[in-house]
């Protein structure tokens, strides 16, 4: 693996060990004939994710794993993801089977094409005819709901795992638990230009969700303070990438 890829997808895993083939021939049917490595981050998982993935890795070659002696939650696993990430442009996805692989290339498209905008800095996917709970479903639309009228990001479904944006980007936001759920409201705050697409979603394929909806709305309360907080101390001017002449 000397060549740098054009794009990296991390999945961030935790017990997840019934999903991982599925991702991986899903990833390699969708990006066939792409330059592309993938890189599944076992957070800590108590079941086999860490021997499956080993296991995975002999079929494809485009697949390396990184290791969490314990869970730091999602956001950890894409922070480690994205820093081990050898492509300037990073993927993010579930790794519960809900997000499509079939949904990479076209995430990644408006990032590489001739002619990208210097300033686009992410492409968030949003979720069509979602494939939860009512109750989930109900609690999700109230959370996106508040964080879209108190932070005003533009954003239906922040919550959607499927993500694609620049690393050096990325590396240069502040960095907090549950950071990945606020990326294009980040992202527009640090002077960075956003991009949507509507996305597909599928029902879980094996395993159970890590979250409950009361969990995550505590959670989301604390982690929207702190967000409005951050953006308003933000940098107020960043640079351009540099033209070649």
């Amino acid at each position: 693996m000397t060549d740098t890829p054009l794009f990296t997808v991390v999945i961030p895993m935790k017990n997840e060990q019934d999903n991982i083939a599925l991702l991986a021939d899903g990833l390699a049917e969708a990006c066939a004939g792409m330059s592309f490595e993938v890189i599944m981050v076992d957070d800590g998982s108590t079941d086999n994710t860490a021997d499956v993935i080993r296991e995975t890795a002999k079929r494809h070659r485009f697949l390396r794993m990184i290791q969490h002696p314990e869970s730091g939650g999602q956001s950890a696993g894409v922070h480690s993801g994205v820093h081990a990430a050898r492509a300037p442009i990073v993927c993010t996805m579930d790794g519960d089977g809900q997000n499509p692989p079939a949904e990479i290339p076209r995430l990644v498209q408006p990032l590489i094409e001739a002619g990208a905008p210097l300033d686009l800095g992410i492409v968030a996917g949003q979720r069509v005819d979602r494939q939860d709970t009512l109750s989930k479903r109900y609690a999700s639309k109230f959370a996106n709901g508040l964080r879209s009228w108190l932070l005003n990001d533009g954003t239906r479904d922040t919550g959607c795992g499927l993500k694609a944006f620049r690393r050096d980007a990325f590396i240069e936001l502040p960095y907090f638990d549950h950071m990945h759920r606020y990326l294009p409201a980040l992202f527009n705050a640090y002077g960075w230009k956003v991009a949507h697409i509507d996305v597909s979603h599928a029902a879980r394929n094996a395993g159970s969700s890590k979250y409950t909806n009361f969990g995550r709305a505590i959670v989301g309360v604390y982690d929207l303070i702190g967000v409005v907080w951050l953006i308003k101390r933000r940098k107020k001017t960043r640079p351009l990438p540099e033209e070649q002449l």
